[in-house]
């Protein structure tokens, strides 16, 4: 299955069972959500996915277990965030082994590499697989741009193909767009960004709250790309409060606390994160509530899936 880098692509939490093991059941619950609101692909070990957490094992055993649960319907995408080139090159051979269709890259992790160190690390992984790769773009929260220039440099690797786009400058996509054309897919990878990304051309959306909300993440989507427009804003708007909690360092919480309330997720965390108490838990679920309250009727959402195959044939 080759990767077309169009649609919606949930970052996915990974569930844990109260004794702190993976919770397998409650994750293939979350992902037979995430297929019945018709997802374009997943990914796993992001951020959301408490990947620094995980043991190499734990990793093998979900992009397994996804890979099977999936059956080739989507492709499963594997995140990589190492510090060490060579701790990299391993993940991507777990990748290849375990199913993955690709593979999410960020820059060296915990050392600010320069440009030259920058491309040679991208340059080293890409050429070290056949797999598609979307080089992960966040200089907010990791400290290193992806600039112009780099990725002119990165055009000589063929395989990599895409970059979820997370600078929080909606303008970006434009300049992407003016200097390469399509030669790379852009997806958006801030949800309070994601409708504006992708009037403005983005190709798709790396999405945190449609670990909870995926018909709505869906159908703003489909929406868009039927050119309905003002529907898809209508949906964005109420969806904006809970995007917000994308944006936060509780991410994690904020968000597996909305799987919760949606029925398709628990609380739990791995250490250090912990469970939300206090004011804080009251004011996020007051959000969440809010939401789940107010949410468009999912019979509406689930007739807009007829709008997937329309969307697919005039994606980019």
């Amino acid at each position: 299955m080759s990767i077309k880098w169009n649609g919606i692509f949930p970052a996915l939490t990974t569930k844990f069972t109260k004794d702190d093991q993976l919770d397998l059941a409650m994750f293939k619950k979350n992902l037979d959500a995430q297929l019945s609101a018709g997802v374009h692909g997943i990914i796993l070990g992001g951020t959301l996915g408490e990947a620094s957490v995980l043991t190499t094992e734990e990793k093998e055993t979900l992009v397994q277990f996804a890979v099977e649960n999936v059956e080739d319907k989507i492709p499963v995408v594997l995140n990589i965030a190492e510090g060490a080139t060579r701790e990299a090159l391993k993940q991507l051979k777990l990748a290849a082994a375990s199913g993955c269709k690709g593979i999410m890259l960020l820059p060296p992790m915990r050392y600010k590499s320069d440009h030259r160190e920058t491309v040679t690390y991208f340059k080293t992984i890409a050429g070290s697989t056949d797999l598609p790769i979307m080089i992960y773009n966040n200089p907010v929260d990791y400290k290193i741009e992806v600039t112009l220039d780099m990725f002119d440099e990165l055009t000589e690797c063929k395989n990599i193909e895409a970059v979820k786009e997370s600078t929080r400058d909606v303008t970006n996509v434009t300049r992407m767009l003016n200097h390469f054309g399509n030669r790379y897919k852009i997806l958006c990878g801030v949800d309070t960004l994601a409708m504006e990304a992708m009037l403005m051309g983005a190709h798709g959306w790396v999405a945190g709250l449609v670990c909870a909300f995926p018909l709505e993440t869906v159908a703003i989507y489909n929406l868009i790309q039927s050119g309905k427009i003002n529907e898809a804003a209508k949906i964005y708007r109420w969806f904006m409060p809970l995007l917000e909690l994308d944006i936060h360092p509780k991410l994690v919480q904020y968000i597996k606390l909305a799987e919760t309330q949606a029925g398709i997720g628990t609380e739990q965390v791995r250490a250090p994160r912990l469970i939300l108490e206090g004011e804080e838990r009251k004011r996020i679920l007051k959000i969440i509530n809010d939401g789940i309250a107010s949410r468009p009727d999912p019979k509406d959402l689930q007739s807009q899936k007829s709008l997937r195959t329309v969307a697919e044939s005039i994606s980019i």
